[in-house]
């Protein structure tokens, strides 16, 4: 997937302003994500799922800060990803389906938090942004058994 200039600038300026916040921001996507998609907490019966847990805020700051990594590489986001999609798919084993959950629920948490710079196009970019790294961490999945 390219991205334009404008696309790029978006998404790098969106995850600039989540950087000083990426664990309580996380943890807020993954507790909207256990809250509106109950059947996602299988993947976290080890986790403490309190509102503000470590946990919860430890996961969550990996995954945004996983996100500002693949927005560096926005032009070889596969082989930023290859080792996190690696982990997803040959040890967690996560439904696939479930990175589209929690991508919409990101996108929810940041558009909430900065809704002023949170416009049609940023709206646009980071949406297309969260589907291409979706669908590169579900890219290794055998579908058909």
């Amino acid at each position: 997937m390219t991205f334009s200039d404008v696309e790029k600038a978006a998404i790098v300026s969106i995850l600039g302003k989540a950087s000083g916040n990426v664990n309580a921001l996380g943890a807020e996507a993954l507790e909207r994500m256990l809250l509106s998609f109950p059947q996602t907490k299988t993947y976290f019966n080890h986790f403490d799922l309190s509102h503000g847990s470590t946990d919860l805020q430890t996961h969550g700051g990996k995954v945004l800060g996983a996100l500002a990594e693949a927005a560096k590489h926005l032009d070889n986001m596969e082989g930023s990803l290859s080792p996190l999609t690696d982990l997803h798919v040959y040890n967690v084993r996560v439904d696939p389906g479930n990175f589209k959950l929690l991508s919409i629920c990101i996108l929810v948490t940041l558009a909430a938090h900065f809704s002023a710079h949170f416009d049609a196009v940023t709206h646009a970019a980071f949406d297309k942004f969260i589907a291409a790294v979706s669908e590169i961490l579900t890219s290794k999945y055998n579908i058909n058994g």
